[in-house]
């Protein structure tokens, strides 16, 4: 396949850049500091996602995801993980690009790699949605949260401000836990980051007019994006941690998952220190250590996923240790 049918491949794939403004989103816009990190984390979301698009293979695209500054780079493997799967599930798709992508650098990006394709689901027909049987069980809930982000980013009237609750979610087939809704509520909780601008105090007043059983999640996937994307000072982190109440082990879990996927990828930025002192009460490689330590090596019996097992023991260790 010749460089012209890539470059044209680059374009009809990869969405305009446009729709990463904030004003063309109708979010909140706290400051103009803010507006500048969420709409380049959009614009290095579709760069990665671009580079993937147009790329032979998947090593081709590595050495562009690399020169990605580094506050930036996690969310442009996302877009490349989005991408691959994207192309892996159309027709003529041309083989397992996300594989290969997971393969080589984008194994130290999983977490993020993950989440970008439940960026590819919310965008491709269900009969056309990769198997989560080809996913590692533990992480494969990511999927969700990712597809959750995509519907409250895109369809904020229907999920943020209507509080949409999806019905018989069919992903992962066959799961009769029933966890596919909080999976994908933690991914609009880091969505409503975004919806919310990084104006802390607007984000837990729109969580707090969902429904109580939903608040925990939605509150662990902000401060997962408060953590990993940042765009808060201490001040509005602590009022943060303080609104969010009983659920200030979820926001401090969500936290701890931010930094462990910042540190596997040799990411950690100063606003990463920040969040997990603020939220943590722990240096950032002290919270990820935790996300390794509680991590379940293998089966997890009882009703609830390994996942959720997962989340538990992270918060319930923070507790423990007075850190939240």
């Amino acid at each position: 396949m010749g460089a012209g049918w890539r470059a044209l491949r680059r374009r009809i794939l990869t969405p305009n850049v446009s729709a990463t403004r904030l004003d063309v989103r109708g979010f909140q816009e706290k400051d103009p500091a803010a507006r500048e990190l969420l709409e380049t984390v959009g614009r290095m979301f579709l760069a990665g996602y671009a580079h993937a698009a147009e790329a032979r293979r998947p090593a081709d695209a590595e050495t562009a995801l690399e020169q990605i500054p580094v506050r930036f780079r996690g969310f442009a493997y996302e877009g490349a993980a989005m991408a691959f799967t994207v192309r892996d599930r159309l027709p003529l798709g041309g083989g397992d690009h996300l594989a290969g992508l997971l393969a080589g650098r984008g194994d130290a990006h999983i977490y993020m790699a993950y989440i970008g394709i439940g960026w590819a689901m919310a965008r491709l027909p269900r009969f056309r949605w990769p198997s989560a049987d080809r996913l590692d069980p533990l992480l494969r809930w990511l999927v969700l949260d990712g597809y959750g982000f995509h519907q409250a980013y895109f369809k904020t009237a229907r999920y943020v401000h209507a509080q949409h609750v999806e019905r018989d979610f069919p992903w992962p087939a066959g799961d009769r836990s029933g966890y596919a809704l909080r999976a994908i509520d933690q991914g609009i909780g880091r969505g409503m980051w975004f919806v919310g601008g990084t104006d802390a105090r607007r984000v837990a007043a729109m969580i707090g007019g969902f429904a109580e059983h939903r608040r925990a999640d939605l509150f662990a996937g902000a401060g997962l994006a408060a953590t990993y994307a940042g765009g808060a000072d201490e001040e509005e982190l602590r009022a943060f941690r303080e609104l969010a109440g009983e659920h200030g082990p979820q926001v401090a879990q969500g936290s701890a998952f931010a930094a462990e996927a910042r540190l596997r990828a040799g990411l950690v930025v100063p606003h990463t220190e920040l969040a997990t002192r603020v939220f943590c009460g722990l240096e950032p490689a002290k919270a990820a250590q935790i996300t390794i330590d509680t991590r379940p090596d293998g089966p997890v019996h009882g009703e609830l996923p390994a996942f959720e097992v997962w989340r538990r023991r992270i918060a319930d260790e923070l507790v423990t240790l007075g850190r939240y």
